[in-house]
């Protein structure tokens, strides 16, 4: 049997968890093919960034579980899962995924509404009299 690599990525609310095992090429999330899932060519390229950097795309199968988000954050926690995945599969590929950022969580978050505003930076219009 051969080997399956594990990995989870993540960015905004979306989490992805990845298995990676090598094959021919074929990329399911939750049940259905990728190109259906991520309808959006971007987001599809996306996802798909790690692979291309490392030149392996139709050598693995991947079989991906993503929820939470939408379909952007979606996108970018799968890419971080596979470069994940690819750095357990073979660790000389780690500089490479690394200098292209593949590698690095994005940070970036949706600001919290706050308490007597309507949305996280927005204000209630404002009258003097």
């Amino acid at each position: 049997m051969s080997q399956i690599y594990s990995a989870t990525g993540r960015r905004k609310n979306a989490v992805a968890t990845v298995r990676l095992q090598p094959g021919n090429g074929k990329f399911e999330v939750n049940g259905r093919l990728m190109k259906d899932y991520l309808k959006v060519e971007s987001f599809y390229t996306i996802a798909l960034r790690p692979l291309q950097t490392a030149d392996m795309l139709a050598k693995f199968d991947f079989s991906v579980n993503a929820h939470g988000g939408g379909p952007s954050g979606q996108a970018g926690a799968i890419s971080h899962a596979i470069a994940r995945a690819l750095t357990l599969f073979d660790p000389n590929l780690r500089p490479v995924l690394k200098k292209k950022g593949l590698l690095t969580r994005d940070p970036r978050m949706k600001e919290r509404k706050k308490s007597g505003q309507p949305g996280a930076r927005k204000r209630f219009q404002f009258s003097k009299r």
